[in-house]
């Protein structure tokens, strides 16, 4: 069956590459999915598989079943949601939506999984149990499509069977698939700060309580949570991408407001 697994990989790649092209030239951001679950709804059903739309909002699900009787159940999971960033490459199938970008790979994801879900439909009769194409609609953004997907029992209560997600990665050629022991993805928690001062004139410092300074010596400090505070042996990182303030020039704002991420593999 290996040799029929390649070689239905290899009639459908044309197809898995049209449609990723199509996702990152119309990204949309979390929760925004809809032309892109319906883009993919609508390839699942040309080919005859079943799917359910509307799942968490914009998610989807497509059930596939062996014809070799009963046997285990398989969720393969994908991501569907782009980032708010503008692409600055210089491709035909760049973003065609100013300030959305499928930066983080899940155009890629969306499309090697609907791939996936051809070739296992087309041998069909070949395996037995069932298989899920799980495709999730926020991933970027908290509470996440994933924790909204289980609370409306969309695989079953409990959910049934393994479920495998995956991550390209450009340190990996094409072709190649990694592998690795134990925890691989990090939890990811969101941070939201505004610190408050006490704005006024920048030539009277002395009069003002600046929420700018405070905050330039909180972004210093917190990475010392890192070095201090977790274990050598448990990867953490804590970046922070957005800080905002109502200043000028020559005016200290009255507060800042910081927005960053922490990701670990031990929540302690």
């Amino acid at each position: 069956m290996i040799e029929e697994v390649r070689q239905g990989t290899r009639e459908v790649q044309d197809q898995v590459l049209a449609v990723r092209r199509h996702l990152h030239a119309h990204p949309e951001l979390s929760f925004q999915e809809h032309d892109t679950a319906a883009h993919v709804a609508g390839r699942l059903r040309e080919a005859g598989i079943e799917v359910r739309e509307g799942v968490a909002g914009t998610g989807l699900i497509a059930t596939l079943e062996g014809g070799k009787g009963s046997g285990g159940e398989v969720t393969l999971r994908a991501d569907l949601d782009a980032l708010p960033i503008q692409e600055l490459n210089d491709l035909p199938f760049k973003s065609t939506v100013p300030g959305v970008m499928h930066a983080c790979g899940h155009d890629a994801h969306t499309a090697m999984m609907l791939g996936a879900g051809l070739v296992l439909h087309a041998l069909r009769k070949d395996w037995g149990g069932i298989v899920r194409l799980l495709f999730q609609p926020g991933e970027e953004k908290l509470p996440g499509g994933a924790s909204l997907m289980l609370k409306e029992k969309a695989l079953g209560d409990p959910p049934k069977g393994v479920i495998i997600g995956q991550h390209i990665t450009p340190e990996l050629a094409t072709g190649l698939v990694g592998f690795h022991p134990g925890p691989f993805m990090a939890s990811a928690d969101e941070l939201y700060v505004t610190v408050k001062g006490k704005g006024g004139h920048a030539a009277m410092p002395h009069r003002v309580i600046d929420p700018v300074l405070i905050t330039a010596h909180l972004i210093t400090g917190l990475q010392q949570l890192v070095s201090r505070r977790a274990k050598p042996g448990d990867p953490t990182v804590l970046s922070f991408g957005k800080v905002t303030a109502e200043g000028a020039t020559n005016v200290i704002p009255d507060q800042v407001k910081l927005e960053g991420t922490l990701r670990a593999f031990n929540e302690e």
